[in-house]
């Protein structure tokens, strides 16, 4: 009898325990839980701790509150100058409504075939409407800050919230690479030639500004020469006017003497003059008188 007794009571401390493990369980700080009653949901549990259910009858469902990761497949997307570019993006998200969640999503394994197709196709509409020079500087923040505020209207629907959306690789595809290479290069190229003409040109104009200027002031100064040279023969020519003046004796001389100076010059000059020629009359007579005769020497003139 005491031992059918002590049977039963283990029989029953069994069963009460197995009946607090079903209907036991534990929420941790990070997550959240549904509970369904027959797979209709019944209440959301927010806070970490031991709650319970009635075995059988409900279940439960954990939705994680951290931060979830989405990574996107790079794809090919046409800018607005119909350059072809690279993306390779991701999404960071959350579930902040259990229940809406689980109705549309049902579990997290959903998430990538349902919601991948609405963030690629908000990036095809928002960087298609951009140029390639947008997307990879100028308006990358300004344009991922409206992708992820179109993708957190829509991920509401599923009961999420879209923390952020990030490229992390905007780029050509490998194929066009060179051909856009060579592109820059070239006009890189017609950029440098452009700068060079310029160059050129402003030489040029320097040059010709500088040879200006300089016949300007070579004829400047071949006026100043000659003006000044003019002035010194007037007035050499004043003081042979006035010593001639005094004494025309020493001016014919003085002349003479420049005349020999002149023609007779070595080199290749001959003279043929009679001997008594009044060319050499100075060097026929000291006084520079006629000549005496035609064939012997010169005898100074007989003085009064």
């Amino acid at each position: 009898m005491l031992r059918g007794a002590f049977t039963g009571l283990l029989v029953l401390i069994g069963l009460a325990a197995a009946g607090v493990y079903l209907a036991a369980f534990i929420v941790h700080q990070n997550e959240r839980a549904l509970v369904l009653e027959f797979g209709k949901p019944k209440r959301v549990i927010e806070e970490a701790g031991l709650n319970w259910k009635i075995p059988v009858v409900e279940t439960v469902e954990f939705f994680d509150k951290r931060i979830l990761d989405l990574d996107l497949e790079p794809k090919e997307i046409p800018a607005i100058d119909q350059k072809l570019i690279k993306v390779d993006a991701f999404v960071r998200y959350r579930i902040i409504d259990p229940l809406r969640f689980y109705q549309t999503m049902f579990d997290e394994a959903r998430v990538v075939p349902v919601f991948t197709p609405i963030v690629e196709s908000t990036l095809r509409r928002v960087l298609g409407s951009a140029t390639f020079l947008d997307i990879v500087r100028d308006k990358r923040e300004t344009l991922m800050s409206q992708i992820a505020k179109e993708v957190n209207e829509q991920g509401r629907q599923f009961g999420m919230e879209v923390v952020d959306v990030r490229i992390k690789r905007a780029d050509l595809p490998e194929k066009n690479l060179q051909s856009v290479y060579e592109r820059m290069k070239a006009a890189r190229r017609q950029e440098a030639e452009e700068f060079r003409a310029q160059g050129r040109a402003a030489a040029n104009k320097i040059r010709a500004d500088a040879e200006r200027e300089a016949t300007v002031i070579r004829a400047e100064a071949y006026r100043k020469a000659e003006q000044i040279k003019g002035e010194g023969d007037a007035e050499r020519n004043r003081i042979f006017a006035e010593a001639f003046g005094k004494d025309p004796e020493f001016a014919a001389f003085y002349r003479h003497m420049q005349a020999y100076e002149t023609a007779l010059k070595g080199g290749d000059t001959r003279l043929l003059l009679a001997p008594d020629n009044e060319f050499f009359r100075y060097f026929n007579e000291i006084g520079g008188g006629a000549v005496a005769g035609s064939g012997g020497a010169g005898r100074p003139a007989a003085k009064p």
